[in-house]
């Protein structure tokens, strides 16, 4: 399967949400999913990127018709029009797995990760060059399962390789002390990051200072 097959479902499922006949309800989850991970601007380095991220969880994630997300919405239409490789392609979109990773081993064609809070491993495949990605590092990704392959969705949050050990001990103690606190954790990093890039004048290990005053909104 080539990656342009998966963008072209998800081209579709943006298509068939008819994200300009949603204009309230766009800007209300975008106000919602901005306020958890901090407000974005258009001259921030993680603009596309965070955009990107609203986008998908608005369509993955965030509940939308009885209780289900746009995509599963999608999926049962497509269950009942047929034919079934239709359906199983936006199948693929209700089974994302979003989370914090870290990379283990880089090469030509794949990535591997070890996901922090279920320590799974996973192979991503990846034709794409990952520019500051290196071995260690932890980033917020996407996975899709399609066509027997593992992708990364076009959504990251990168973060800074001295926070790496930071983020890993982090949800290493949130694990331990048995909170289910991923989400809160990928917000709360988020947040981080955009300071980050605003804030060049302090140290990374500072702003990645878990044990420190509980972060503000960038």
């Amino acid at each position: 399967m080539e990656l342009q097959s998966y963008q072209t479902w998800f081209d579709e499922l943006v298509q068939w949400a008819k994200l300009d006949d949603r204009k309230e309800e766009v800007l209300a989850a975008r106000k919602a999913f901005f306020d958890r991970t901090g407000e974005i601007f258009e001259d921030d380095r993680q603009f596309e990127a965070r955009m990107a991220s609203f986008l998908e969880w608005f369509l993955f994630d965030r509940p939308a018709q009885d209780g289900l997300s746009l995509a599963q919405v999608r999926y049962q239409q497509a269950l009942k029009d047929g034919p079934p490789e239709r359906a199983a392609a936006f199948r693929a979109f209700t089974e994302t797995i979003h989370g914090l990773f870290e990379a283990k081993k880089l090469s030509a064609h794949e990535v591997r990760l070890k996901a922090l809070f279920s320590g799974r491993d996973f192979i991503v495949t990846e034709r794409r060059h990952l520019a500051g990605l290196h071995t260690g590092d932890v980033l917020e990704a996407r996975l899709i399962p399609h066509g027997g392959y593992y992708w990364f969705s076009s959504a990251f949050t990168w973060h800074p390789s001295e926070a790496a050990k930071l983020i890993v001990a982090e949800a290493r103690r949130r694990v331990k002390a048995g909170v289910d606190g991923q989400q809160a954790l990928m917000d709360d990093c988020a947040r981080r990051a955009l300071k980050v890039g605003r804030y060049r004048n302090i140290a990374v290990e500072k702003i990645y200072d878990f044990k420190g005053p509980a972060l503000l909104p960038a």
